[in-house]
């Protein structure tokens, strides 16, 4: 179509949407011409105004998704706020602008989740639709064109979906407006083509989704005056007694919920490693006038239940609460909150938990991270929006629960809070930590200390390390760099006997030991063989274990 068979208009609507750090917000600065879109993620839409190019521009900035999420992976309040992005500019929008970044691959997945979030809107938001190339810089020389036959079918289907419109935007360089006039007569070209109309949703689709909305927020503001209520009264009777100098955790949750990060926010520095770990780690420090231990439990798939998870990682969630004598004082369950919430991983976070048995609910906080990604919306009316297999997760543990933005770690109002909920659990149990209790749970524990003690004699040198956790004598080996956590207090003292070129020498402390030679270490009635100090293997030898 010609430009001259478009229609020019005075004012044009604009709605951006697409996957987290595809550059929404720069290509809003860019199109308005200034700094008015702030450059971080948003759980809400944002709407802004200019003048450019002889029109008066509406641009809407809907919230992004992760790039490899399907809408079902999405919570429910981000695509609530999709269907309302459309609405924000009345009577609709004349165009939606799709970003991708052109400088990173697309793939089916990529695809799959622009496409879905997108038909939230319905089908016919795709003669409305064209997609915004971002990071044009990165081109060079290459045409768009070229890029687009060099990506493949899955870029191609997702361009012929919205009639091959499409765009190329330098963020960069906002000096060159010419990029900007050719992308709003594009626009322009597309009304056109929509016999001079803008897309409008459903209405019953808005309907719906704004009747949902305002009863999430009603149920919002009634949980946070009952959570309010519930904590007055606990610290209405919380005697002086019970502001602890000591507080003991245990960090649970699912692999890449955030538990490192959230221990080494409630430590204020950097004490864990943001990584895999088969094994428990512990670490200590003073935080608020509090000595804090901190466990941190190995994770499982998030979608996993408890009978595919490994053997040796249930065996860790049972040992992680004997690694802080004599139990501890909360199990901080971890949850992120910029995810979906369904059915499969209630069960799997539920099922794992059980695993200490039903009392440790009565002791459990649901720790909920990436709280930057909520940004004005309370963590209230996340809940509601999100349904009952997070409310019934909630109810488990006495509704107890606190939002930590490991982003912003300066804030040290969030770790003060989380620590005073604690103590009010604690105050909750009559002054009790958690203690694994009964004959079956010393039995099952006596069994899995044994399997571990089995598993590691019968392992070849250069396997695996792990931890082992005992009431008395014990040795637990934790992350690179970390400390050996003893189980009494007379194997801090043990000494280190070296053998080198066919000599013995004994160390008093392990820092003295060389840096690669085979030493003995005796702990208590253990016999361990140090292959490294660097790597920190240990093989448990038979002598008199347990």
């Amino acid at each position: 179509m010609n430009l001259s068979d478009a229609q020019h208009l005075s004012e044009l609507r604009i709605v951006l949407m697409g996957n987290r750090a595809a550059g929404k917000s720069s290509s809003g600065n860019t199109i308005l011409g200034r700094e008015e879109f702030a450059l971080k993620t948003s759980a809400q839409c944002v709407r802004r105004h200019g003048e450019v190019a002889d029109r008066h521009i509406t641009v809407i900035e809907a919230p992004g998704w992760w790039s490899n999420y399907t809408v079902e992976m999405s919570p429910e309040i981000l695509k609530q706020e999709i269907v309302l992005s459309v609405s924000l500019c009345p009577p609709g929008p004349h165009a939606v602008l799709l970003i991708i970044p052109v400088d990173t691959g697309f793939k089916e997945i990529e695809r799959k989740a622009l496409q879905d979030h997108l038909d939230l809107l319905s089908e016919r938001v795709w003669s409305h639709t064209i997609v915004l190339f971002t990071n044009g810089d990165s081109l060079s020389d290459t045409s768009i064109e070229q890029h687009i036959e060099s990506e493949g079918q899955d870029l191609q289907r997702l361009l012929d979906k919205c009639g091959n419109r499409f765009h190329v935007l330098n963020n960069l360089n906002r000096s060159d407006d010419t990029q900007i006039k050719e992308l709003l007569e594009k626009i322009e070209e597309t009304v056109a083509q929509n016999n001079g109309c803008h897309f409008e949703i459903d209405r019953k689709i808005l309907q719906e989704v704004e009747e949902r909305r305002r009863a999430e927020e009603e149920r919002a503001e009634e949980r946070m005056k009952r959570m309010k209520k519930q904590r007055e009264n606990i610290r209405s009777q919380m005697s002086d007694a019970q502001h602890l100098s000591e507080l003991r955790i245990v960090l649970m949750g699912n692999r890449a919920a955030g538990k490192s990060s959230s221990g080494n926010t409630i430590l204020g520095r950097e004490e864990f490693d943001l990584k895999t770990s088969a094994q428990c780690v512990r670490r200590h420090g003073e935080v608020a006038d509090r000595h804090i231990t901190v466990i941190e439990a190995p994770g499982w798939w998030s979608d996993y239940t408890v009978e595919k998870s490994p053997e040796i990682l249930k065996q860790e969630i049972v040992l992680s609460v004997s690694l802080c004598p004599p139990g501890p004082h909360a199990v901080l369950l971890i949850i992120r909150v910029d995810t979906r919430f369904k059915e499969e991983k209630r069960k799997a976070l539920q099922d794992h938990l059980d695993l200490l048995s039903e009392r440790v609910w009565s002791h459990t906080i649901v720790l909920f991270t990436h709280g930057d990604s909520l940004s004005d919306t309370s963590i209230e009316q996340h809940i509601e929006s999100e349904g009952q297999d997070l409310q019934r997760l909630l109810d488990k543990c006495g509704n107890r629960f606190h939002v930590l933005n490991n982003l912003n770690r300066s804030d040290d109002t969030q770790i003060k809070e989380l620590l005073e909920k604690i103590e009010e659990t604690v105050a909750l149990n009559n002054g009790r930590h958690f203690e694994m209790g009964g004959r079956k749970e010393a039995e099952r524990l006596d069994k899995w200390k044994e399997d571990i003690r089995i598993q590691t004699m019968s392992g070849a040198e250069g396997s695996d390390s792990r931890s082992l956790g005992s009431s008395g004598s014990g040795l637990f080996r934790s992350r690179s760099g970390a400390e050996p956590v003893f189980g009494s207090s007379s194997s801090r003292n043990s000494s280190h006997t070296s053998y080198v070129s066919g000599g013995i020498k004994q160390y008093s402390s392990m820092e003295l030991l060389p840096p690669d030679c085979e030493c003995l270490l005796f702990i208590g009635h253990f016999q361990c063989t140090f292959v490294s100090r660097n790597l920190c293997f240990f093989i448990i030898r038979a002598r008199n274990l347990f």
